[in-house]
């Protein structure tokens, strides 16, 4: 029962950063415009920080999407 919580929540965590990152990356291209790095400033340590956890929770959802996939 754990496991299974524990994997909903980090689910959650994965699409909450993939759509920070959908969002950053839409204004980027329609607006010039880094919300990331307006608010925390650019190419910042915290910005990156960022910028590294939305690239990996993309990779992890791929995982995911590759796994459930063969089942």
């Amino acid at each position: 029962m754990q496991n299974c919580e524990c994997n909903h929540i980090i689910k959650k965590v994965l699409y909450a950063l993939i759509l920070i990152g959908a969002i950053n990356w839409g204004l980027v291209g329609a607006f010039r415009f880094d919300l990331v790095a307006y608010f925390l400033g650019d190419m910042t340590i915290a910005s990156r920080i960022v910028y590294i956890l939305v690239g990996l929770s993309a990779l992890l959802k791929i995982v995911y999407l590759l796994i459930n996939s063969k089942k």
